[in-house]
């Protein structure tokens, strides 16, 4: 199989590492003449066979619809786009629409796995429709960690399900990370306890409470024990934020996922132990940028 893979930044550019990896020629574009492939997205289609697969890979919002927009003007009826971005699922459904009008097939695909994809692999939850899924399944299997597909691989629904189950996704991760982090600050803020980074690290293997984060978590202190050099200052990437207006729109309770949203703008305001905490765990599975410490 031969794909177009359009953003080659933090996630794009291992993406397209694992995807040759496992067997997918890949023709990447990126507006960095240092990682892109090919000097124009016109090139990127000239490679590709027919009927094309072009995954996007850019930011969301403005970026991704431009993109997309050049995509429909550019690509073939019978043509398919991915968007594989932190799109939000109402996005995925005006740019399937709009596609549709020149017959350009469209999917989206939630991708979990941050800066440790290349070597881990990659959770994808998938929307859209069944043959087009199918089209795309060497890919998501180029992706996805080794084992059973259902293990890190789901087509949740149609067009916007993946990027909706992402979001969710994504909600929780905000919850379990400000749980890790409140319990950071409250070990630290006791004098009894002698060893903080043992603590989490005796965590790591038979306790109810291990996980990848924990694992990171250890990373971080292993990296910065005080965590000194960072800033306790968390920005939110706006998948929390679509959770929780998610949440109020279906009358679903979601009280830890709010208060990790919260707790995220408290920061912005004064000094915690605890959102040194969440911002190093950001930078750990996701190479999301942290402030140095004032």
């Amino acid at each position: 199989m031969h794909i177009g893979l359009i953003g080659l930044g933090k996630m794009g550019f291992n993406m397209r590492e694992r995807m040759r990896n496992g067997g997918i020629e890949v023709t990447g574009f990126d507006r960095n003449p240092d990682v892109t492939d090919v000097g124009s997205v016109d090139e990127l289609i000239a490679a590709l066979p027919t009927p094309r697969l072009v995954w996007v890979m850019v930011p969301s919002g403005a970026i991704t619809d431009a993109v997309v927009t050049e995509l429909g003007e550019k690509l073939s009826p019978g043509d398919l786009v991915i968007d594989g971005g932190n799109s939000r699922f109402t996005e995925d459904q005006k740019h399937a629409a709009a596609l549709a009008e020149k017959s350009i097939r469209f999917a989206d695909c939630g991708v979990s796995g941050g800066v440790w994809g290349l070597q881990n692999g990659y959770g994808l939850m998938a929307g859209g429709a069944d043959e087009d899924i199918e089209l795309a399944m060497p890919v998501f299997d180029a992706l996805r960690p080794e084992g059973e597909r259902a293990d890190s691989f789901v087509h949740v629904g149609g067009v916007g399900a993946g990027h909706y189950a992402k979001m969710v996704h994504n909600g929780i991760e905000y919850g379990l990370m400000q749980a890790y982090a409140e319990g950071y600050e409250l070990l630290a803020a006791k004098d009894i306890v002698k060893d903080l980074p043992g603590t989490f690290r005796a965590w790591q293997k038979g306790t109810v409470v291990r996980s990848w984060l924990l694992d990171l978590m250890v990373k971080a202190l292993d990296e910065d024990p005080g965590l000194a050099s960072i800033d306790d200052y968390v920005e939110d990437s706006g998948e929390g934020r679509w959770t929780v207006e998610e949440a109020i729109a279906n009358a679903v309770p979601a009280p830890a996922i709010t208060a990790a949203l919260f707790a995220r703008f408290a920061s912005r305001e004064d000094n915690s132990p605890a959102m040194k905490m969440v911002s190093a765990l950001r930078h750990q599975f996701g190479g999301h940028a942290t402030r140095p410490a004032n």
